[in-house]
C-alpha cells in the first residue's frame, strides 16, 4: 500500500468511514517472574562457580578449555570436600559420645561437721540373752568338743550319749566333711589314715573341712556351707542360729537411761560438753547399742570454724567385755563410722574398729562430687528413676539401694525378711521354725547377689551429687604410764569404772577436720553446641576458606538442583499428557483451553509467546486433528496489501 503526501492546493479529503482498525497485538514481553530457574544443570553449575564465595570453585569454569586443569581442579575440589565432611563426621561422633571434663575446685569456708556413729560391738548383754541362748550354747560347746576336743566345762565328758541327743535337737548341725584327695596322693592318704583313729581325727588335718548342710523345702536339693577355718565355721554357724533366735524375740530390749553413761564416759565438741540433744540411739543386731552424734534429728548441727584436734569431737569410751556374748563377740573395742547427716550408718560397709588402751585420732578432709546425669553419665539425681524401693526412708545412696534390692529379692524368693535389713510392713523375719528352708534360700541368694545375677549393682546407680570424707588415722597409747593412775582414779570415781585390767577397758577417740579447704569435683560437657559449631566453622574455613553464607549458597544450589529436576519431570509429564495420540476428546480439550491458562509460567524460559487472536468473533471451534499453532500468523490479502488476520483458516474454504 502506497501513501502519497498532500501537495500545495490540494484539498484535504476526509477519510471515508470504514471498518475500525484492528487492536494492536499485545506485548510479547513477559513480566519478570518471582522465581526463575536455569535451563539446565550445566547453566546452573556455571552460574554457581562464577558467583560463589567458596574458594576453588571458579577454577572449574575458568579452566574449562583445558581438560587436564578442569579434571585436576575437579578431583582436588571433591577430595577437599570429602576430607571436610570426614572431619565433620568425627566432630559429630565426638559430640554424640557425650564426653565430660573434670573440674577441680578448691573451696575454703566453715564446714558442717559430719555425723559420727559409735557402737559397742556387743548386740546384747549376755545376762539378758542367756535364757534364749542357753540351748544354743550347750550345743555349740558339745560341737566344739566333738570336733576339736575343746572342753569348756567338766560335764561334757561324762554324758556321751546325752551329747548326741543334744546335737540332734538343733537343725543344721555342724559337721566334719571329708575332702576328696587328689589321685596322685591316694597312696599317701591311705598310709596317713592307717595311723589315725576314726573317732578322734587330728585337728591339723588338711583333707577335711567344717560346715553344715542346708536343704530346700522338700529336701530334694541340698548343699554344704563349708569353711576351711574352724573358727570361721563355728562363728558363722552360731550366727545363723542366733539370727533365728532374734527373730522370735518380740520385745527388743530398750535403752536404759544410764546406758549412754555406761558406754561413753566423756563427750566434747569444740571444747563444749555434749548433751542428750546431740545424739540419737538405734540398735544393731550384731554391733549392739549405737549412738549417732550430730545427725539430722539434731536441733543445731555442729559447725567447724577451725581445723585441729581441739576443734572436733572427742569421746572417751568403755570397751571392757565382761558381759559380752562369748561365741558371737570375738572383737574387743568399739565400732565407729563417719557419714552424712541424712545417710544411714552401714557399720559393716564403712565402719572401723577402735583398739582398747589407745587414743585414735581421725583427721578428715571433705570432698564433694557433682556428676552430670542424663546422656553424660549413669547417675541418678534423687533415686526416683531407680527401679528399687527405698526401704530405709532416707536420702538415696548406692548402699541404701543395694541393701533394699537384696531385701526385696529375699522377700520374693524366700518369703521372709532378713533381720539385718529393714522389715517391710506385713512381712516376718526369717526363722527356720516358720520357714524351714530360708537358710538354703538365703545362701543361694547371697551367691547370686555377689555375682550380680540379681542385677542389684546394675540397677543401683551412683548418685549425681554426693559428699565423702577421706579419713586418716593416728594412734598413741592412752593413758600414758605416768598418767594412768590418776586417769583411772577419776574414771572410777565419776563413772563407777572398776576393771581389773584397766587399760583394756577404755579407749579414746578424736575426730576433727584436718583443714577447712575442701575439694569439689564437678563434671561439665567437653563438647557443647557452641564448641561443635566453632569446630565445624574451623574445618569449613580450613578446607574452603568460606563462612556461614557459603553454607547458604550450598543450600541454595541443592534447592535449585531439586527444583530443576522437578520441572524437568513435570515437563515430561506434560508432554505425555498433551500428546496428539490421546484422541479427539483430548484434542478438543487442548484446543478449547486458553493459552493464558497453560502452565507456561512454570517453565523457566518459554520458546515463544502465544499469539492472540485479532477478532475473537471470527474464531471457530476446532476439530481433530489439532491445529498447528505456528500457522496462526498474519496472511496476505488478495489485493496484495498486508492486513492482520486473527481468524483461523477453516478447512474447505476457497
Amino acid at each position: 500500500m502506497r501513501v502519497r503526501g498532500l501537495m500545495k492546493g490540494d484539498k484535504h479529503e476526509e477519510p471515508e468511514p470504514g471498518p475500525e482498525p484492528a487492536a494492536p497485538p499485545p506485548s510479547t514481553d513477559e513480566e519478570e517472574p518471582l522465581l526463575e530457574f536455569h535451563h539446565s544443570y550445566r547453566e546452573l553449575f556455571q552460574f554457581f562457580c562464577n558467583n560463589t564465595t567458596i574458594h576453588g570453585a571458579i577454577r572449574l569454569v575458568c579452566s574449562q578449555h583445558n581438560r587436564m586443569k578442569t579434571a585436576f581442579w575437579a578431583v582436588l575440589w571433591l577430595c577437599t570436600f570429602g576430607m571436610m565432611y570426614w572431619q565433620f563426621g568425627l566432630l559429630f561422633g565426638d559430640y554424640f559420645s557425650y564426653p565430660v571434663s573434670l573440674n577441680i575446685n578448691l573451696n575454703s569456708e566453715k564446714l558442717v561437721f559430719p555425723a559420727v556413729t559409735v557402737c559397742t560391738l556387743n548386740p546384747y548383754r549376755y545376762t539378758e540373752m542367756k535364757k534364749d541362748l542357753e540351748e544354743l550354747d550347750r550345743i555349740t560347746e558339745q560341737t566344739l568338743f566333738d570336733l576339736y576336743k575343746y572342753n569348756s566345762s567338766n560335764t561334757l565328758v561324762a554324758h556321751a550319749r546325752g551329747r548326741r541327743d543334744l546335737r540332734e535337737s538343733l537343725p543344721h548341725p555342724l559337721q566334719r566333711l571329708q575332702v576328696p584327695a587328689p589321685p596322685h596322693a591316694s597312696s599317701r592318704v591311705r598310709r596317713s589314715n592307717s595311723s589315725l583313729s576314726d573317732n578322734n581325727p587330728q585337728v591339723n588335718r588338711k583333707d577335711w573341712k567344717i560346715g553344715f548342710q542346708l536343704c530346700n523345702q522338700n529336701n530334694s536339693d541340698c548343699f554344704y556351707r563349708t569353711y576351711s577355718s574352724g573358727v570361721d565355721a563355728v562363728r558363722e554357724w552360731y550366727r545363723f542360729h542366733y539370727i533365728n533366735i532374734l527373730s522370735r524375740r518380740q520385745d527388743t530390749p530398750l535403752l536404759e537411761e544410764e546406758a549412754l553413761g555406761k558406754f561413753i564416759f566423756a563427750c566434747r565438741f569444740n571444747q563444749v560438753s555434749c548433751n542428750e540433744a546431740n545424739y540419737s540411739h538405734f540398735h544393731h543386731p550384731m554391733y549392739g547399742n549405737c549412738y549417732t552424734f550430730n545427725d539430722k534429728n539434731t536441733s543445731n548441727l555442729w559447725m567447724s570454724f577451725m581445723p585441729g584436734v581441739n576443734n572436733g569431737l572427742s569421746l572417751t569410751l568403755r570397751t571392757e567385755q565382761n558381759d559380752f556374748i562369748p561365741l558371737l563377740s570375738t572383737v574387743t573395742g568399739a565400732r565407729v563410722m563417719v557419714h552424712g547427716q541424712d545417710e544411714p550408718a552401714f557399720m559393716d560397709d564403712g565402719g572401723f574398729n577402735l583398739r582398747p588402751g589407745v587414743e585414735t585420732s581421725i583427721s578428715m578432709s571433705k570432698e564433694a562430687v557433682d556428676r552430670l546425669g542424663g546422656d553424660y553419665g549413669d547417675c541418678t539425681k534423687n533415686g526416683s528413676d531407680v527401679p528399687v524401693e527405698n526401704l530405709y526412708g532416707t536420702k538415696y545412696t548406692q548402699q541404701v539401694c543395694i541393701h533394699s534390692c537384696f531385701q526385696v529379692n529375699m522377700i520374693r524368693e524366700c518369703g521372709c525378711a532378713y533381720i539385718f535389713y529393714p522389715q517391710p510392713r506385713g512381712v516376718e523375719f526369717c526363722d527356720y521354725r516358720k520357714h524351714n528352708s530360708w537358710g538354703y534360700c538365703y545362701y543361694k541368694l547371697q551367691d547370686a547377689f555377689s555375682s550380680d545375677r540379681l542385677g542389684c549393682f546394675t540397677k543401683c546407680r551412683k548418685p549425681c551429687n554426693m559428699t565423702t570424707y577421706k579419713l586418716s588415722a593416728g594412734y598413741s597409747r592412752w593413758p600414758s604410764v605416768t598418767s594412768q593412775d590418776w586417769v583411772f582414779q577419776m574414771l572410777s570415781l565419776q563413772n563407777n569404772y572398776t576393771v581389773k585390767n584397766k587399760r583394756d577397758g577404755v579407749a579414746k577417740l578424736n575426730i576433727f577436720f584436718k583443714e577447712l579447704n575442701y575439694k569439689t569435683n564437678s563434671e561439665s560437657p567437653s563438647v557443647t553446641m557452641v564448641t561443635l559449631l566453632s569446630n565445624l566453622g574451623s574445618q569449613w574455613s580450613l578446607w574452603f576458606g568460606s563462612s556461614v553464607l557459603s553454607v547458604v549458597e550450598m543450600a541454595e544450589l541443592i534447592f535449585d538442583l531439586l527444583a530443576i529436576t522437578f520441572l524437568m519431570l513435570l515437563r515430561r509429564f506434560q508432554s505425555q499428557y498433551w500428546s496428539p495420540g490421546r484422541g479427539g476428546r483430548g484434542a478438543q480439550e487442548v484446543a478449547s483451553t486458553p493459552p493464558s491458562s497453560l502452565p507456561s509460567r512454570f517453565c523457566p524460559h518459554p520458546a515463544s509467546p502465544p499469539a492472540s487472536l485479532a477478532d475473537p468473533a471470527t474464531s471457530l471451534a476446532l476439530s481433530a486433528p489439532p491445529p498447528a499453532y505456528a500457522t496462526l500468523g498474519p496472511r496476505l490479502a488478495p489485493s496484495g496489501s498486508m492486513e492482520a488476520s486473527s481468524s483461523a483458516h477453516t478447512p474447505g474454504e476457497p
